[in-house]
Order: C-alpha cells, then sequence, then structure tokens
C-alpha cells in the first residue's frame, strides 16, 4: 500500500519517499485517514511504529489546505512533547516532510538562546513544536497567543504525565479555542491517559496498534547475571568482544550516566552521557556524534532519551534495570524500529532481579539472567541459568573494552554506574 492511498497530497507522498519509507506502517495506515477527516484521536502507539509521520502528514496537509496564513504571534498547530531532544526530532520530521509545502514551522525548547525562538514566533508559525516549559515562558512575555490554534497533538502523552506536566498541559489547553482538532499518542491507554482523554478530546476515535504492556516482537531480550560492582566491566567487554560499534546504555541516575561514560571512555570505548543536567548544546552534540559514529556508546536516563530516534539502532543495554517496569518498554523501544531487529540486553545484579521479575511480569515474557564465565555473581546471590555456549563472537581488541576476570587498570571498579 503506497502512501498515496491514503489520501495524501503528491508533495507529501514525494517527501516520504525521499526519507526511504516506501509504505506506511500499520499506526499511519489507521491514522492519517482518520486525522485528514479532521477527527480527534486517541492513538497507543510504541516508539518506532512511525507515529510521528502519523500525525505529521495529515496535520501538514489540512494546515496547507487552508487559505488562512498564520498571523503575527499566532500558531495554527501546536504539538507537545516531554523532552527537548523529542522536541527537536519531531520539529525536523515536520521541517522535512513539508519541505514541498509553504508552511512555516518551528521548534521551541529550554536550554537555549530565547531571542531566536522569539523571532520565530512574532512571524507567525504555521507548526510550533514545543516543550511545556519554555512555551509558558513565551506565552507569559506575550511572544505568542493560542487563541487560533486549529490541531493539537500531545505527543508521548504517558510520559508527560509521568514527568510531572499535567498542571503546565492543562494551563496551556485553557489557552486554546475549544473548537479545534485534538490528537493524543501514548504508548499505552493507561487509566491516567483514558482520564486525559476524557477531559479534552471529543469522540476521539480509538486506534491501538501496540498491544497493552507488550515489547515489540523484533527484539530479542536477553539478561546477564552480574554482581553490581562488575557491571561496567562486562559492559566494556561485552562492547569490545562484539566490536559493538553504536550501543545506546541506559543508567538510572545523572551522576551514574557520568561516571560510567567516563569509566568506559578510559577502557578505550569513545563514550558520551546525555542527562537533564547538561547543557543543550552538550545534549546535541553528544547525539549527533552517537549518530554520525564519533561516539560509540552513549550512556542516557530515561527521561533525555525519549528523543533519540535512530531508525537502524541495533543495541541497547540497560545498565540498571529502572524502578519502573514501564521505563523498560520505553527503553528497549528504542531498537527494533521499523519492523528492523534489535537487541536489548539487561546487566542484573543480584539485588535487581525483583524489579526483573516485574518487568517479566509487565512484559509477559521471561527472560531468565544468564550467566557468562569469568562474571559469575556471588555464590547463591541469584538463580540464574549458566550459559554453556560461548556468550559473544570475536576477541576484545586491543583498548576496546577487557576480558572477563580481569582486573581494570584504567578505571576504578565501581559500583552501579
Amino acid at each position: 500500500m503506497p502512501f498515496s492511498t491514503l489520501g495524501l497530497r503528491a508533495e507529501l507522498c514525494r517527501a516520504v519517499s525521499a526519507h526511504g519509507y516506501d509504505a506506511p506502517t500499520p499506526i499511519q495506515q489507521q491514522a492519517i485517514p482518520v486525522i485528514l477527516a479532521g477527527k480527534d484521536v486517541l492513538a497507543a502507539a510504541q516508539t518506532g511504529t512511525g507515529k510521528t509521520a502519523g500525525f505529521a502528514l495529515p496535520m501538514l496537509q489540512r494546515l496547507a489546505a487552508s487559505e488562512q496564513p498564520a498571523r503575527p504571534k499566532s500558531v495554527r498547530a501546536l504539538v507537545l512533547t516531554p523532552t527537548r531532544e523529542l522536541a527537536a526530532q519531531v520539529g525536523q520530521n515536520v521541517k522535512d516532510y513539508g519541505s514541498g509545502l509553504r508552511l512555516r514551522s518551528a521548534v521551541i525548547f529550554g536550554g537555549v538562546g530565547i531571542n531566536p525562538q522569539t523571532n520565530a514566533l512574532a512571524r507567525g508559525l504555521d507548526v510550533l513544536v514545543a516543550t511545556p516549559g519554555r512555551l509558558l515562558d513565551h506565552l507569559q512575555q506575550g511572544n505568542c497567543v493560542l487563541d487560533r490554534v486549529e490541531i493539537l497533538v500531545l505527543d508521548e502523552a504517558d510520559r508527560m504525565l509521568d514527568m510531572g506536566f499535567i498542571r503546565d498541559i492543562r494551563r496551556i489547553l485553557a489557552l486554546l479555542p475549544k473548537q479545534r482538532q485534538t490528537l493524543l499518542f501514548s504508548a499505552t491507554f493507561s487509566s491516567d491517559i483514558r482520564s486525559l482523554a476524557s477531559q479534552f478530546l471529543h469522540q476521539p476515535v480509538e486506534i491501538d496498534v501496540s498491544p497493552r504492556n507488550s515489547t515489540v516482537s523484533q527484539i530479542t531480550q536477553v539478561a546477564y547475571a552480574v554482581d553490581k560492582g562488575r557491571k561496567r566491566e562486562l559492559l566494556s567487554w561485552l562492547v569490545g568482544s562484539n566490536n559493538w560499534q553504536q550501543v545506546l546504555v541506559f543508567a538510572r541516575t545523572k551522576h551514574g550516566a557520568n561516571r560510567l561514560a567516563e569509566q568506559l571512555d578510559s577502557d578505550g570505548l569513545k563514550s558520551a552521557a546525555i542527562h537533564g543536567n547538561k547543557s543543550q548544546g552538550a545534549r546535541t552534540r553528544a547525539l549527533e556524534g552517537f549518530k554520525n559514529g564519533d561516539v560509540r556508546v552513549l550512556v542516557a536516563t530515561d527521561i533525555a532519551a525519549r528523543g533519540i530516534d535512530i531508525d537502524q539502532l541495533p543495541l541497547v543495554v540497560n545498565h540498571d534495570l529502572p524502578d519502573v517496569p514501564h521505563d523498560y518498554v520505553h527503553r528497549i523501544g528504542r531498537t527494533g524500529r521499523a519492523g528492523r531487529d534489535g537487541q536489548a540486553i539487561s546487566l542484573v545484579a543480584p539485588d535487581e532481579i525483583g524489579l526483573l521479575r516485574s518487568i517479566e511480569r509487565l512484559v509477559n515474557q521471561r527472560i531468565s539472567p544468564q550467566v557468562l564465565p569469568g562474571y559469575e555473581p556471588s555464590p547463591h546471590a541469584v538463580q540464574a541459568q549458566p550459559d554453556s555456549r560461548p556468550p559473544m563472537r570475536g576477541r576484545p581488541q586491543q583498548g576496546a573494552g577487557r576480558r572477563p576476570g580481569g582486573p581494570s587498570r584504567s578505571a576504578p571498579r565501581g559500583g552501579r554506574g
């Protein structure tokens, strides 16, 4: 099924084709005709299903069909996202898909200078992609008005609720006209999401392409049992021995992400950390370095990773298991995107077995920790299944990760990353 069969105009079909997409994904097949018809949408779609194009393409077409240009300081379509990285990614997609249309778009988020954003808002925008906090700053300063918004998109609404943005969202929505089209996208239809939808959506069409609490079927999930103090050592060896060139690693804390990136860098693996305490410039540089291959290992916290959108990311590693099982689903959804195969590896310390069991119940899948020779956890600390096969192919390369069982000379053997 080509995109043209969904009712999209030629300019949009050419744009998606230019970016390598020939056929729509299930979320796009279901959402695009409904949005083109002007109906509200409540959609459950996991990361990597193509949901951004699912709302951006019909949104751009509806805006282009109108003969009413954006007035100074006004906004015609507003897309709210939970993080800066996701806002930047969505904004770039809107720009790419709308390259053949005469529409103005901009992205605003915190951590960068406000003056260029103010100038963009002053001209008026057809599409504004924003994080809630920075948008409220501009609204309070009178830099923009929202009384002419025709389309509102709440992207990754579940994460915005998790991050405590509900009050900001309510303040923003109170400034929008009641007569509008509202599109809400979430990973799952939780009770909180349904409650939010009942308040802000009008007779929405429900679209669910993600079975509740399931993980993407193309992702192979593996767990290795290891003492907490040897996690970084094992991670370094895995990366080096397999010659992995692009690895996204999740750490539980900002400090832990910094420390782990520094230690891996000392092991000869070019690494960088990305989290909320980093400046926006540092986060952008780290992400770009990871995408272009200059950075081999990117260590991220859950919030910072929400905007990482790499179509062919082959591997995700949980250095620390998340405290909230749903975050595991979000994490591993960074790989196995757009129908491609992916792998998710979790390093499980003895005190994290309870977290692993909660994850198993959520995803309805057994993920029994294996033991790698040379990295056996302390006796009786964890019930793991020995791996009798050679766990990995290849050998560690000089300066690119350590062999199992050997002490590190380049970095301290610490606790949790």
